[in-house]
């Protein structure tokens, strides 16, 4: 049950539409964690700011801001971003395999060694407190450059803040999401939980 509801879009503030607005466009609905975000417009529209910079494009592939994303929500325990990061990944291009086996990118030859380096990072950054050590970011840049780093660092960042949002409030998750975590990995433990909706 969540501990604040989503609002109806017709109930969300006037000055919360356009970030909402982006979200439909985006990704195809309004996610249910910017739904309740929307009590506040001014925070909605700078996490909406920060968010659509760490995924415009760049430098680092698409697909890898995915699984990036990903590691992150799965190392820190929320259930509702695992799920959505999991349908980010696969439209950005990842092979639904890397998802499913993502524990195993350190010794799976689906993943590279720059692939296993970034998301060697994301899932100690995901951590409290911190686990990235200086060996784990020498080998980071061994193969990203500063800015790509960087652009690797904004997208953990911005899931920092969901993880800890979405599992706070154990936001409901939406059915197309939740749909993605039953089928891509529930192989490993994955369970809704407290984000059924009702």
């Amino acid at each position: 049950m969540p501990r604040l509801e989503p609002l109806d879009l017709e109930d969300c503030p006037e000055e919360s539409r356009h970030a909402l607005e982006l979200a439909q466009e985006r990704l195809g609905f309004i996610p249910n964690s910017l739904r309740i975000l929307a009590r506040k417009p001014k925070i909605l529209e700078a996490f909406s700011n920060m968010a659509h910079a760490a995924w415009a494009p760049g430098s680092v592939e698409p697909y890898l801001k995915g699984l990036v994303a990903h590691i992150t929500s799965r190392s820190a325990g929320c259930v509702y971003c695992s799920a959505h990061t999991t349908g980010m990944a696969i439209e950005r291009g990842s092979e639904a395999g890397k998802i499913e086996h993502i524990w195993e990118y350190e010794t799976s030859d689906l993943f590279s060694d720059a692939e296993r380096a970034a998301l060697r990072v994301a899932q100690g950054a995901a951590l409290a407190p911190n686990a990235v050590t200086d060996e784990d970011f020498a080998e980071l840049k061994k193969h990203w450059t500063g800015e790509q780093i960087v652009e690797i660092l904004a997208i953990i960042s911005v899931f920092g803040f969901l993880n800890r949002w979405n599992d706070t409030l154990a936001t409901p998750l939406e059915d197309g999401p939740k749909d993605l975590g039953e089928k891509h990995l529930s192989g490993w433990g994955w369970e809704v939980g407290k984000h059924a909706a009702e």
